[in-house]
């Protein structure tokens, strides 16, 4: 399996992402194809920020023609500019150099929120708690000239659904190691599946049910909280929702200035993260996240008093169960009869694919010996990105779980046209090119060892798929 031949696992298959982009009929054979449809009209035509989904600054900029300008966040200014090379790193973007779209205006650029917000709040506070005080979060403006023959559809990345190909990469790396150590790493693996199939079956239910069968928000979210820890890509999951569910329902006053210009609120959720998880600050570990259930009302509402809460809480119930179902299951399967699973590998991987590959994926980062070689893991699948954006002649690939502003630059594009200036930011926020670099962005991930010390991106690392 490659990413040629998962097409689907990317944001087309999302048909709210493009108008144009219509939903096949519910396919029988599949439980959750009805469930899909019935989501994706929801999301964008039953809540108060959903046109945005269809509607966006960041899907302007991708269908504009001509110039691209995105903002790049570093504070490794003078490191870079000596090697005269930046580096993508791994992530939501899977191996692109992280962006945020900017505005052309007669006063400047203008950031988009989420740009503002790293530059602003996120990345002072990363190096704050680095305790790093020589050197400044340093705004870069790229400008990309996208060539006629530029991709001018929406195809983003959806990283939620990497576990098919997270589990393929292993099965051609496994031979890194030894043979007690795949053995150890399978037994883990099927444990950690084993001891959720509480909360795996329950989520099931529910998706399969769509608002048919009721479960309490409480005790859903309590052991949702017991299993995270179990099963880590769960956190990534409910981070998703959460963050998902704040931006598409506020109902702010600065929720609805920014969908004057065409953007989602990302400020909240970034907020709800750092106010319930300090330690979150600059390092993404979303398998962290784990927001107590007695105290998400509370949280929610601190971060934004618009939020009916008891709403929230009963969306996220049936959210999660159908991103669990439709993330973690293989697909067109959603299993039933529980008790009579085969807890061994090879059977899990028909059923649950795509839950073991991530992880195995997340396993891998702390797995004995195992971080030397995790590098090869992410740069095998940068690649197969890199030969799918360059097979569809695409120029920037944008986060697909949702229209946040999150957008790449593939480093692997050919013959890719580009100008990158340091910025400097004027009293009313706008961004001006003050000084024009030499730099070359390389087809080549940082390796994830050496992130907290030379990474150039604003996370360390970026945001990834546990």
């Amino acid at each position: 399996m490659d990413f040629l031949g998962t097409y689907h696992l990317w944001a087309d298959a999302h048909a709210f992402f493009d108008s144009t982009l219509i939903p096949s009929p519910a396919d029988h054979t599949d439980p959750l194809a009805t469930q899909a449809a019935g989501w994706d009209r929801q999301l964008a035509e039953e809540t108060p920020n959903g046109h945005l989904l269809r509607q966006n600054a960041l899907f302007e900029a991708l269908r504009g023609n001509g110039k691209l300008h995105l903002l790049h966040v570093t504070h490794a200014l003078e490191e870079i500019s000596r090697q005269g090379v930046l580096y993508p790193s791994g992530g939501c973007l899977v191996g692109s150099i992280y962006c945020a779209p900017l505005t052309a205006t007669e006063q400047g650029f203008r950031m988009h929120n989420l740009g503002a917000y790293v530059l602003a709040k996120e990345a002072p506070a990363f190096l704050a708690k680095l305790g790093v005080t020589d050197r400044v979060p340093t705004p870069l403006v790229f400008e990309i000239d996208t060539p006629p023959q530029a991709y001018r559809g929406l195809a983003g990345v959806d990283y939620l659904r990497l576990g098919l190909i997270h589990l393929q990469i292993y099965s051609h790396l496994e031979y890194l190691l030894s043979k007690n150590e795949r053995h150890q790493l399978r037994e883990t693996v099927v444990s950690r599946v084993k001891n959720s199939a509480a909360f795996l079956a329950t989520a099931a239910a529910v998706a399969v049910a769509y608002q048919g069968t009721q479960v309490d928000a409480e005790p859903f979210l309590k052991l949702l909280d017991e299993t995270i820890p179990r099963l880590p890509i769960l956190g990534y999951l409910y981070f998703e929702a959460v963050a998902e569910y704040l931006m598409l329902h506020s109902v702010s006053r600065h929720t609805r200035r920014l969908a004057e210009l065409g953007e989602l609120n990302n400020w909240l959720y970034k907020e709800m993260l750092f106010a319930s998880f300090p330690a979150m600050e600059g390092r993404f570990d979303l398998a962290r996240f784990r927001p107590r259930p007695k105290q998400l009302a509370a949280l929610i509402h601190r971060i934004d008093p618009t939020i009916d809460t008891s709403h929230a809480s009963a969306y996220l119930v049936e959210r999660i169960s159908y991103l669990v179902a439709a993330r973690l299951f293989a697909p067109g399967d959603s299993p039933e009869a529980w008790h009579h699973t085969r807890w061994e590998f090879d059977s899990l991987a028909t059923q649950l694919g795509p839950l073991l590959g991530h992880l195995i994926h997340r396993e891998l980062r702390t797995f004995g010996r195992y971080p030397d070689f995790y590098f090869y893991f992410d740069q095998h699948k940068a690649l197969q990105a890199w030969n799918y954006w360059n097979h569809m002649d695409i120029v920037a690939p944008f986060n697909g779980t949702m229209p946040k502003g999150e957008i790449g630059i593939n480093p692997a594009y050919p013959n890719l046209d580009y100008r990158v200036w340091r910025a400097e930011q004027d009293d009313a926020g706008h961004l001006h090119p003050a000084e024009e670099l030499a730099l070359t962005i390389a087809p080549r991930l940082v390796d994830i060892k050496y992130t907290l010390m030379r990474n150039n991106q604003w996370t360390a690392p970026a945001p990834s798929a546990a």
